[in-house]
């Protein structure tokens, strides 16, 4: 039993970390606050992406069958709003002074509170296209609510270990990418992060555009997060 959690365990983990390896919105946001503000509010950032993304995989891992006519009828209206509301948050984005956010970091008047909810909420936003994505990926490393699942003690506590896997490896994955990015930090300089600003809001939206356009006609893959 105890290899078997492990086992599992170590499954999670590596759907949390092949899911959360996207080029995104938000993996964009992460990269673009850790440069632009801090090291703290990268990882903030990237653990509100982790809780949202563990949230979709409870919903995916239990609930998906049963809202998937659901999903699918209004599959197109969810879409067009998740992409509208990327592109919103791309436009605010290239609007934005890091001047102002700069000095406001050395008086240390930043909210980890609002980075957290803020890309929390852009995560929850589009879950139309996330839930699926997680989906595949628990195909892939051969998870599924039938092997874990079911109405005994062991068969919800395996449920669990997944889900904290799944937690434990998204974390990792957008710690990791912080860390990095953060050592590259110090060399930028305000009008830098103002390119910075420009460039991350054009890819965030140009990324919600495409998922509007991608809703009505068959083009590229859908893009992730």
């Amino acid at each position: 039993m105890g290899f078997e959690i492990i086992e599992v365990l170590f499954r999670g983990i590596c759907v949390g970390i092949a899911a959360s390896i996207t080029v995104g919105p938000v993996a964009v946001l992460c990269i673009q606050r850790t440069l632009s503000k801090s090291r703290r509010s990268g990882i903030v950032s990237g653990i509100g992406v982790a809780c949202a993304d563990s949230f979709m995989a409870i919903v995916a891992f239990f609930f998906y069958s049963m809202l998937q006519t659901q999903i699918e009828q209004y599959n197109t209206l969810l879409r067009i709003i998740g992409g509208i509301f990327v592109v919103i948050v791309g436009v605010y984005i290239f609007a934005q002074n890091p001047v102002p956010q700069i000095r406001r970091n050395r008086a240390g008047k930043t909210s980890l509170w609002q980075d957290f909810a803020s890309i929390f909420g852009l995560t929850i936003a589009n879950f139309i296209m996330v839930i699926p994505y997680i989906l595949a990926f628990f195909a892939v490393f051969k998870v599924s609510s039938t092997d874990v699942g079911g109405n005994d003690v062991a068969g919800i506590f395996r449920a669990i270990f997944v889900i904290i896997g799944f937690f434990c490896g998204a974390c990792a994955w957008w710690t990791l990418l912080v860390c990095v990015i953060n050592l590259f930090r110090r060399r930028f300089r305000p009008r830098h992060m103002l390119t910075i600003n420009h460039v991350a809001g054009l890819i965030i939206g140009f990324l919600g555009i495409y998922t509007i356009l991608s809703t009505f006609f068959d083009i590229f893959p859908n893009v992730g997060h």
